[in-house]
């Protein structure tokens, strides 16, 4: 891969090795600014309503602006916006800031994405995800420990260290990385602009259809299985040592599994990750024990590293080049809604028939998996020339 694809890495892995704020923000919420538990949900709540409206915007910024001026905006205002958030007491001020920082904070996602896109050719796009979202994850993982260390002594270093990660992944972007595509407006009257485009490809409309089916599944990870874990009896170091085995399974064998993803078609992966993913979910209905719910975990973790770096290739791959961003932007409003809708339908059901949402996944997973194998059938549309992938 190239060298400006490995700075690319490195930035990311600096930023999200330091992104304190999130984690750490209920507890920051309700010791610092005194605010109850139910105020902290709130705020939440509002980080994920600026992330969905990152991935509808970013994806036109980036094609507008650049790729390097795009991930410069977002680093530059989430890190001033970061270190306004001390300073906020009240729940109307905490919750109007953590809506517009999340949407400065994930602009940068859509803008990464279509500059790998740019930089690395489709037969080693799937690889190139996966080693992104290895080094996202190792990142985060370390990140948790080093920010609860860091916690105890101050929250205020906390919000300072990912403030500054995050001045330094803007300078990064624009000191050592390339602008990327840029669209003029007459490109995408070639294609009617971005939303006809998606439209018009019925194959990629499938496709997202699947992630966001596989998506509500994997939502379930934080909202209804902890409950599941609990009620069965178990403490919550169990739903933890859980939690924490998809992690490092994640690290051990994503590249590994890539490198056998890597040999198939990308509907067909991302059919396999979506099925093992409800199926794994639609294990803890069956495997009750602590061994059994390790199993279940084992597998959907296989589908989330099976179906996520073939996903994001597939995008990648289906995108005219100067559309990247929007697609990029299509593909996380996916993993937005699903992650908006998928904790409060699943917990509803669960309230009612708790076996019920791990049937509802494995059902979900299905579907997915169908859906993605009926792209296949359902090639690129025909498309004016053009710098087209």
């Amino acid at each position: 891969m190239p060298r400006t694809a490995w700075i690319l890495f490195a930035g990311t892995f600096v930023h999200r090795l330091a992104s304190f704020v999130f984690p750490f923000l209920a507890l920051y919420l309700t010791h610092e600014a005194s605010l109850t538990a139910t105020e902290a949900g709130l705020a939440i709540t509002g980080y994920g309503i600026g992330g969905v409206l990152a991935q509808v915007s970013g994806g036109l910024l980036t094609d507008r602006i650049g790729r390097r001026n795009a991930i410069a905006v977002s680093m530059a205002t989430s890190a001033a916006l970061v270190l306004l958030l001390l300073q906020a007491r009240s729940l109307a001020s905490v919750l109007a800031i953590v809506i517009v920082y999340s949407f400065f904070a994930e602009l940068h996602r859509p803008a990464s994405g279509a500059l790998i896109a740019d930089l690395v050719p489709p037969e080693h796009r799937v690889a190139a995800y996966a080693f992104n979202r290895l080094l996202f994850n190792i990142a985060f993982a370390i990140g948790l420990a080093l920010g609860g260390l860091l916690a105890e002594r101050s929250f205020t270093l906390l919000f300072i260290l990912d403030a500054a990660t995050s001045a330094s992944f803007g300078l990064i972007s624009l000191l050592a990385l390339p602008h990327g595509t840029r669209t003029r407006k007459e490109e995408e009257r070639d294609v009617g602009g971005a939303f006809n485009a998606i439209l018009a490809d019925r194959g990629f409309v499938l496709v997202l259809a699947s992630i966001f089916a596989g998506a509500l599944v994997y939502s379930q990870a934080y909202s209804t299985f902890p409950l599941w874990v609990r009620d069965l009896g178990f403490e919550e170091k169990v739903y933890g040592f859980l939690q924490g085995m998809n992690g490092i399974l994640v690290a051990v064998f994503e590249l590994a599994v890539t490198a056998l993803a890597m040999r198939y078609p990308r509907t067909r992966m991302i059919a396999l990750g979506v099925l093992l993913t409800g199926l794994g979910f639609g294990g803890f209905g069956i495997f009750l024990s602590g061994p059994g719910m390790a199993l279940a975990v084992t597998i959907w973790s296989f589908g989330e590293m099976f179906g996520s770096p073939s996903a994001a290739a597939f995008v990648a791959d289906r995108a005219p080049t100067h559309l990247r961003g929007r697609y990029q932007s299509a593909l996380g409003i996916m993993y937005g809604l699903a992650f908006t809708i998928g904790p409060v339908g699943g917990t509803a059901i669960y309230e009612t028939w708790a076996n019920g949402v791990w049937i509802a996944c494995a059902a979900l997973g299905v579907v997915g998996a169908a859906l993605a194998l009926a792209a296949e059938q359902h090639p690129p549309p025909a498309r004016a020339p053009g710098p087209w992938a």
